[in-house]
């Protein structure tokens, strides 16, 4: 496949699950953002979009070096993707939403910085790790950049305060899988905090992070 191809196929891809994520409430209006690696550079959602009526072919286009090369204007939060790739080599999507459930435990003062997500699933562990919430920055702010590249080595996914999710895959399929499964455990969190939970011991988690440590 050339890299022309290879570019109309992601362009279709983003589309798709911009609308799906849509579609079920992950996101709303104009907010979100995903960006995915291409050989020559980056594909990103462009700012002010939503995510339920993308047009493949006006997802914007960045060269290697961050620079705005075609479609639309990019989304505003490039910093925040630019610090996951430099941070993770192996990555290659970036998936952020405003999802209710972890945005709501992103809000949560009671949260555990290190990590915001217990492990009451096998799943999230193996999809996700651990989540450190990141201290609050703008949107958009280029200060975030610094506070991803400190944890996103270590981390497939932050939480950034009072913000939301999010999550970074070695493809588009596995960050999106990775932040609908972070999402899901964020709902299951909140429907039974103050209940007497039962999470994985520290023995389980080792046995699958030897397994399935997100990349």
């Amino acid at each position: 496949m050339s890299g022309l191809e290879a570019e109309a196929q992601l362009r279709t891809r983003i589309a798709m699950w911009g609308r799906s994520l849509f579609a079920r409430g992950f996101t709303v209006g104009s907010s979100g953002n995903i960006s995915v690696k291409l050989e020559d550079g980056f594909l990103v959602t462009p700012t002010n979009s939503c995510f339920g009526f993308l047009d493949a072919a006006r997802i914007s286009k960045l060269d290697q070096d961050w620079r705005h090369v075609g479609g639309d204007a990019p989304t505003k939060e490039l910093p925040l993707h630019r610090a996951f790739y430099e941070a993770r080599p192996a990555t290659g999507a970036v998936v952020h939403l405003h999802s209710t459930y972890a945005t709501a435990l992103s809000c949560l003062a009671d949260v555990d910085p290190e990590d915001a997500i217990t492990p009451i699933t096998p799943y999230v562990v193996m999809r996700v790790g651990r989540v450190p919430v990141l201290p609050y920055t703008a949107p958009g702010s280029p200060d975030v950049a610094p506070l991803v590249a400190a944890r996103a080595g270590a981390h497939a996914a932050v939480l950034l305060a009072n913000h939301g999710p999010v999550v970074a895959g070695t493809s588009l399929d596995s960050a999106v899988f990775a932040a609908e499964e972070l999402e899901e455990t964020a709902k299951l969190l909140v429907i039974t905090r103050g209940l007497a939970v039962r999470s994985l011991d520290q023995g389980q988690i080792d046995q699958l992070n030897a397994r399935f440590a997100p990349k």
